[in-house]
């Protein structure tokens, strides 16, 4: 900053360096302040010494900015007429405003008992005194201030126009410090606008205009009614497996334990209760009855072989002591990679991730603790065939049957389970290439904002009348609750606040197309609207593509609008691109002719000063009122600068103290301009921004391709907004599932002993839970505006479904770690290894069957959700859902099969191992 300073005019102000959040260029809130007595400076001088300054103490709270201010200006508006009669330019006034507009800073007396603080009039404070202002005085004839200009207390600029519901207002945007809670800080903003609303004037409205944080509380709210739900599914289901009051007691005390212990460690890592860590308490319903669930159908079973309770609970635990600990610590490892993912991912799913994994963590404590106990003291033996259980018992045994007939012909047809492992895992691969992405699924945040577009000549005037044509067509939505708009000459944006999602059948999807359809008629502006994005850090488009190079912006321009033409004739964007670097502001140059100024004894700074005095609109100094200063600033008339012609009256400074008229030394040339010159990186950059009616990345894709094709060397393309995070987030997905399968498969090598065993269970269930989840995303329509029967249960492949697909690994490697490491045991007991595998999973059939279905039922409810946060509860759910469900049927046979393939001979192991000893016996005797 100080080495831009040295290069700044002397005219200019030291720059003010602000420091913003990247999260959302939207505050977390707007408030607006209106009245019908008021005019807008006045309710501007009120917030700016009363509102704002309370505001900007709140805690949390990084600054309070005015919108649509009209802060108080004294306005010297010149009359170029009697300018020109009375032989005044504009510099000549200007400096007489410097001159005697001084704020002097006497001092004091000091006798030897008393000191006087001093003071001079020198300031001007009214618009009487600076009309009074003595301009000139010549032999007798005095020249005031109001001999040649209108003096009006009015305000800095007239650029600006902020309504709320089609009234005037001014807005006081609230945004939040990057390291506090948005919820927390909106909370006591409304706390001071409660105490604010009972001191304000009777002529001032106020009102919270929007509130970003409705859409988190609201959906907070549905995440706690999902997590009621999933509670009472998770014990219906258990109850409905166990058939036993008093057996579905142990698994469904083990939920409130471990989550109140998961809660204990959000509060001790320094987590808040938000979206994802409730999302995470959620998911961990479904998986912390797992291990208790295991342990009860361990215990039943030696039960019904004859054994007390406290036995039966005591061989039950130690034969699980094994199992437990790789199935807890193999779901708690899988969120390592998301934990400590870096980026957008990782600061999201941080607290999610580390939620969950302690919650199973305890789950896994509780299991080998508590619920042993539980079991021993209220189970009983003999009553497991009595009564509702018995009924459970003897179904479950016939469905036992029926699956170890099935079993059988699976051996029997080894050769196609293994064929079908590989076209299975193969199609899983191809849905992933092929399936939709996109970062994050649009969510239905209860607000639709627009974009406008406005030609380069445009002014506020023109705008506004087609500002008020928008507003209308909001008011006319059923659905609006209450509307918004900050306009300015160069464009603007506007918002319809939507009524509660309860309120109103449509979502804010179905009605942004008829918005869309109403706005798109109104004439004088481009203007789009478009859905907020889901996850922090987007732009004002999904697709915000960047040509960058060395190159005159024109020659990008021109590649850029062969690019947008390509994108246009594709059908894959809602409009053609738009592209943010424009040739067209109309621009007149006053080319001084340097011979004839010279002729006449001008001097080009003075003219340069004239001009700019008289059209610039610069302040020249201050002046007090009531303790504040406000910017004092000549310029001439509005209606003296309509257009550049009128420039040609204007006089400036000659020799001798006359007027010259610029007509006579200038004449003016008309060009036309880039608006703005943008940069990326240090490059010259035009960017295209729009909407895609395809997935994202598929939208992405096409423009890079045609990039590739018309882009000479010496472009890159860029992304920002939500395109530069779906390139930047999409690519960590990979390296981040493979890590997650290697952390399970080294934790698994460990607890085995074996690297064949990891093998068996991670290449059994992995890939056909995978298959699943994925057929839920390739299903997915391509073209959201083509409705398909899929679209209530498909989902595209985005952060949440790559969260929910890494989740899905720990979760199917629990039923292959119970067959397993069963079926290891029985070889250790004599039995073959085709014997060992098939008793292992029929007798590991239920405590599979109650997990998943425990699992995939208390998951169900995120499916069905809807209202705010619903997209990514949905997207997670399916993907879960249906993963596991799918993976459990496939693994039930896959694995035993591959088992028979790949695991160990133990009995054969132990066979040789006598067999060696014996030589080495008869030698040594």
């Amino acid at each position: 900053m100080d080495q831009v300073r040295r290069d700044l005019p002397p005219e200019a102000e030291i720059p003010v360096l602000n420091i913003e959040s990247a999260d959302s260029q939207f505050a977390a809130a707007y408030l607006s302040f209106s009245s019908q007595f008021l005019k807008q400076n006045e309710i501007t001088d009120y917030l700016f010494r009363v509102v704002q300054p309370r505001l900007s103490a709140i805690e949390g709270v990084q600054r309070a900015d005015i919108l649509g201010a009209r802060t108080f200006a004294m306005r010297i508006w010149l009359k170029p007429d009697r300018m020109a009669a009375l032989n005044i330019s504009p510099a000549q006034i200007r400096t007489a405003l410097a001159a005697n507009n001084y704020l002097a800073a006497v001092g004091q007396t000091k006798g030897p008992l008393v000191q006087v603080n001093l003071t001079a009039n020198t300031d001007l404070r009214s618009p009487q005194e600076f009309e009074q202002m003595v301009i000139r005085q010549t032999e007798g004839a005095t020249v005031h201030l109001r001999d040649v200009a209108d003096v009006v207390l009015g305000a800095e600029d007239y650029e600006t126009a902020v309504n709320f519901n089609g009234q005037t207002a001014v807005f006081v945007g609230i945004w939040s410090l990057p390291n506090a809670n948005s919820l927390d800080v909106v909370k006591r903003v409304r706390a001071e606008m409660d105490s604010l609303q009972k001191e304000l004037p009777e002529q001032i409205q106020a009102r919270i205009a929007y509130d970003a944080t409705a859409y988190i509380r609201s959906a907070i709210s549905e995440v706690v009614q999902t997590l009621l739900e999933t509670v009472l599914i998770v014990v219906i289901v258990i109850f409905l497996f166990l058939g036993s009051l008093r057996s579905s007691l142990v698994p469904v005390v083990a939920i409130p334990t471990s989550l109140i212990g998961g809660l204990f460690l959000v509060q001790t890592l320094g987590f808040t209760i938000n979206l994802l860590t409730l999302l995470a308490i959620v998911l961990s319903v479904g998986l912390v009855v797992d291990d208790a669930i295991v342990v009860v159908e361990n215990v039943e079973r030696h039960l019904r072989e004859g054994l007390k309770p406290i036995d039966a609970a005591l061989k039950g635990a130690r034969e699980l002591v094994g199992p437990i600990i790789s199935m807890t610590i193999t779901l708690a490892a899988v969120y390592t990679p998301i934990a400590f993912q870096g980026g957008l991912t990782g600061s999201l799913f941080r607290e999610f991730a580390l939620t969950l994994a302690g919650a199973v963590t305890i789950s896994g404590v509780v299991a080998l603790t508590l619920s042993p106990v539980m079991s021993g003291y209220l189970l009983e033996s003999g009553g497991e065939e009595k009564g509702l259980s018995g009924v459970i018992n003897r179904t479950f045994d016939r469905f036992k049957a029926a699956y170890g007939r099935r079993l059988e012909a699976t051996f029997a047809a080894r050769g196609a389970i293994y064929a079908a492992w590989v076209v299975i895992g193969g199609l899983a691969l191809l849905m992933f290439t092929q399936a939709p992405k996109e970062l994050a699924p649009s969510e239905d945040q209860g607000v639709v904002f627009g974009i406008l577009n406005t030609p380069a000549n445009s002014t506020l005037d023109q705008v506004t009348q087609s500002t008020r044509a928008i507003n209308a067509q909001l008011e006319e939505i059923p659905e609006t609750d209450f509307t918004f708009q900050i306009t300015f000459p160069t464009g603007g944006f506007y918002g319809s606040v939507l009524k509660p999602w309860d309120e109103r059948k449509r979502s804010a999807y179905k009605i942004l197309p008829e918005l869309g359809m109403r706005v798109a008629a109104i004439p004088g502006v481009q203007t789009f609207p478009v859905l907020p994005p889901a996850l922090p850090g987007g732009g004002n488009f999904p697709v915000e593509f960047v040509i960058a190079s060395t190159a005159e912006p024109n020659e990008i321009l021109e590649f850029a609008q062969q690019l947008q033409m390509k994108a246009a004739q594709s059908g894959m964007f809602a409009f053609p691109p738009l592209i943010d670097t424009k040739i067209d502001q109309p621009q007149s140059e006053i080319r001084i002719d340097r011979d004839k100024a010279a002729e006449l004894g001008l001097n080009l700074q003075t003219v340069g000063q004239d001009l700019a005095a008289a059209v610039g609109g610069n302040f020249v100094n201050r002046f007090s009122v009531a303790g504040r200063s406000y910017k004092v600033i000549p310029q001439l008339l509005r209606a003296e600068r309509m257009n550049p012609e009128q420039l040609r009256d204007v006089h400036v400074s000659g020799p001798n103290g006359q007027l010259v008229s610029l007509s006579t030394i200038a004449a003016l040339h008309d060009s036309v301009t880039p608006r703005a010159l943008e940069r990326f990186q240090q490059l010259n950059a035009v960017k295209l921004s729009g909407v895609a009616m395809r997935p994202l990345d598929e939208a992405l894709r096409f423009l890079e391709d045609e990039a590739g094709k018309i882009l000479p060397k010496g472009y890159s393309i860029d992304y920002t907004g939500e395109s530069r995070q779906l390139r930047t987030e999409g690519n960590k997905f990979l390296p981040a599932f493979l890590l997650a399968i290697v952390l399970i498969f080294l934790v698994l090598a460990a607890q085995f002993n074996s690297f064949r065993d990891p093998f068996v269970i991670l290449a059994g269930s992995v890939p056909l839970a995978m298959f699943g989840a994925l057929l839920m995303t390739f299903l997915k329509m391509p073209n959201p505006n083509l409705h398909f029967f899929t679209d209530g249960w498909t989902t595209t492949l985005n952060v949440y479904s790559q969260v929910g697909l890494v989740t899905l690994v720990g979760l199917v490697s629990k039923n292959g770690i119970l067959i397993v490491e069963f079926a290891n045991k029985l070889q250790e007991e004599g039995q073959s290894k085709i014997d060992a595998v098939r008793n292992a999973a029929m007798t590991r059939l239920r405590p599979v069957m109650m997990t998943s279905v425990a699992t995939v039922c208390g998951h169900f409810p995120l499916t069905l959700v809807s209202g705010p946060g619903a997209a990514a509860r949905n997207s997670i759910g399916l993907v879960l859902v249906a993963g596991m469900a799918i993976g459990t049927a496939f693994t039930l046979f896959f694995v035993p099969a591959i088992y028979l393939l790949i695991a160990r001979d133990h009995r054969a192991e132990e066979a040789k191992a006598p067999a060696k000893v014996a030589p080495a016996l008869e030698s040594s005797t």
